[in-house]
């Protein structure tokens, strides 16, 4: 499997939790604004240790916006 994959699937793998907490903020708090920016380090740094090109940013964006999207779907009834 390609590294870049991999990345894209971290990416949207670790802002399901952030998206589900975010959705559950009131919008432009504090709490709001970590959860969105919060991955962001950790998927440069997995893009920078994989030395991935700058061409696949626009990917690993999209693959955190899934994530924080279906993450905000996220119910759990318990």
């Amino acid at each position: 499997m390609s590294i870049v994959l991999l990345i894209t699937f971290f990416t949207f793998l670790l802002n399901l939790p952030f998206g589900y907490i975010r959705k559950h903020s009131r919008r432009f708090s504090l709490k709001w604004f970590l959860c969105v920016h919060v991955p962001v380090p950790l998927v440069i740094a997995a893009r920078l240790l994989a030395h991935t090109d700058y061409r696949y940013v626009p990917l690993f964006f999209l693959a955190a916006l899934a994530g924080q999207w279906y993450g905000g779907r996220i119910t759990l009834n318990g």
